[in-house]
């Protein structure tokens, strides 16, 4: 018998007594997963369509029959669907210079003009407020939330964008080039229509983060009176009218409807995407040399990238030092105490940032074990039953985080009729929130790297005796642990800065710095508002190199092995 053959029988059996051995974790895990993912969802439709325990469409009736619903819908629509049209507008063009131009400085680049999307949507808007305000230009409009949205999330389209360019063969075009067509011809015949799925893929993406964004519409809609959705869902919940979490929860079950068609749209469109993708290799060679016009076409390009990723972030630090917002930047008027009122004479910020931290600790450390698990269980074997609870744990993230946040009130501030656990109003809601809504960013970046893990080493381990902590420990575990460390580290970061979840659910005591920079820049404290962005910053990046560090030293220390 050949090799190849006694390679491909020893997987089958490998793989049919690893679904066997394992069928009791995923049916058990099933329910775990419906009951935290699915149920507080289903206990938000059920708010939506009863009154007084009896099946009503009244609380829709009364929402679509009010003309404000309507502009606030209408109003919601447009600010999401012009901050997609210009995020795709930017993606593509930076996107496109990078992959097809010869411009010099491309990683850091890419590196730079992921930023807007890294950054807490919050702290960027507070950025580009100051920076905005210099100039007399008011952002506190429906143009400023469209305009910081569309800032926001165009990283989503230029990331999906470049990747679709980089796959796209050099042979279509040279034969268009060949035929006599000109560059503008290339890209319309071949550049544009293959790079379309990429680019839909990335634009549906952003549609749906400009939709579930709170912090933007929050801090440029509520002080100027523009309610959008997301908005509206939240100043019904801690307004506690009479019928607040019906309609709150009808709403919810509105925006959620848009949510999904939107998912829907995408998953079927990345499926397309995903299929072009694998069929084409990477190519990073320039396709377009510049020329002459290089450094002119770097010039544009450099200043470009650093006025909406750097700048901003500078004009934050400038007002951070400020004596007095509104002063003059001179050395005279220079101050930090603005940062020692912070970290050294009120209790609060440090609450928070160890409150902040000590949740993300915790989320991380629950995803790191379940979500690890459940994707090794997800990527050797690939059933029907496995699809069905990726799906599940899929929901609260494809959600916007209002919804996650009105569905986990509902949904555990009394479970069952005369039982309440103690969760609601208390930190453990928030942990679970968080749990629920980031799971499926760890599952992901753990199945990734399971993906490259060939299933002969196991195999190699069973025969050889190995027990399965001994497989996990000695096998598993080396080849898997960056880019489990990479899902990690956007896991606890992204925990870390939550504002839209933390909103609803925060009670005395368990601020998150999120809801205390939320809180402060209500209040009309835009110095401290500036100063603990900055702070927030300077963790994210410590922590973020710290990890970079870390995969870096073991990487070598692997490579020293190897040789």
């Amino acid at each position: 018998m050949s090799t190849m053959a006694m390679k491909g029988k020893g997987e089958v059996r490998l793989r049919e007594r690893f679904i066997s051995s394992n069928q009791w974790f995923t049916l058990s895990a099933i329910l775990f997963i419906f009951i935290l993912f699915v149920w507080p969802f289903v206990r938000l439709i059920w708010m939506s369509v009863t009154a007084d325990g009896s099946f009503t469409l009244a609380h829709f009736s009364q929402i679509f029959q009010d003309a404000q619903f309507w502009k606030m819908f209408r109003r919601t629509l447009w600010i999401v669907v012009w901050a997609t049209l210009g995020a795709l507008l930017l993606g593509f063009v930076y996107a496109y210079v990078i992959a097809y131009t010869d411009v010099r400085g491309k990683k850091v680049m890419q590196l730079l003009l992921m930023m807007p999307f890294i950054v807490p949507s919050y702290i960027l808007t507070i950025g580009w407020t100051q920076f905005a305000q210099l100039f007399q230009i008011n952002l506190y409009s429906i143009g400023g939330i469209i305009f910081v949205l569309m800032i926001s999330h165009f990283p989503l389209v230029f990331l999906f964008t470049l990747t679709m360019l980089q796959r796209i063969p050099l042979e279509l075009e040279q034969a268009v080039r060949v035929s006599g067509g000109n560059q503008w011809t290339v890209l319309k015949q071949v550049t544009f229509p293959l790079a379309l799925p990429g680019l839909v893929g990335g634009g549906l993406l952003a549609f749906l983060t400009n939709l579930d964004n709170f912090g933007i519409p929050a801090f440029l809609g509520i002080p100027a009176h523009i309610t959008v959705l997301s908005t509206a869902i939240y100043q019904e919940v801690v307004g506690f009218g009479p019928g607040a979490f019906s309609r709150a929860a009808a709403l919810s079950a509105i925006l959620a409807g848009i949510a999904l068609v939107g998912y829907t749209l995408q998953n079927l469109i990345l499926k397309n995407k995903q299929h072009i993708s694998e069929t084409a290799p990477v190519v990073t060679t320039p396709r377009i040399p510049l020329g002459k016009k290089k450094i002119y076409v770097e010039l544009i390009l450099w200043s470009s990238v650093l006025l909406l990723t750097i700048v901003p972030l500078l004009v934050l630090v400038k007002t951070s030092v400020i004596k007095v917002y509104g002063l003059p930047f001179r050395f005279e008027n220079l101050t930090l105490s603005h940062y020692q009122f912070l970290l050294q004479d009120t209790d609060k910020v440090w609450n928070s940032l160890q409150t902040s931290g000590m949740f993300a600790v915790i989320t991380v450390a629950l995803t790191i074990i379940i979500g690890t698990a459940l994707a090794y269980v997800r990527s050797r074997s690939n059933t029907l039953t496995s699809r069905w609870m990726e799906g599940m744990i899929t929901i609260p993230y494809a959600l916007p985080g209002i919804v996650l946040a009105l569905s986990m009130i509902l949904a555990w501030m009394e479970p069952l009729p005369g039982w309440n656990p103690n969760i609601y109003g208390t930190g453990k809601i928030l942990i679970l929130a968080y749990f629920t809504r980031f799971l499926i960013l760890q599952v992901k970046g753990s199945a990734v790297a399971f993906a490259q893990v060939s299933i002969d080493l196991e195999e190699a381990a069973q025969v050889s005796g190995a027990s399965p902590f001994a497989k996990w420990k000695e096998i598993l575990w080396p080849l898997v642990a960056t880019g489990v460390s990479i899902g990690a580290l956007f896991v606890a970061l992204t925990t870390f800065t939550e504002l839209t979840v933390s909103s609803l659910l925060w009670s005395s005591g368990t601020e998150t710095v999120g809801v205390m920079i939320f809180n402060y820049e209500q209040a009309g404290y835009t110095t401290y508002t500036t100063a603990f962005s900055v702070i927030v910053l300077s963790l994210m990046a410590s922590v973020a190199l710290f990890v970079a560090l870390l995969l870096r030293m073991k990487n070598k220390k692997r490579g020293g092995m190897i040789r």
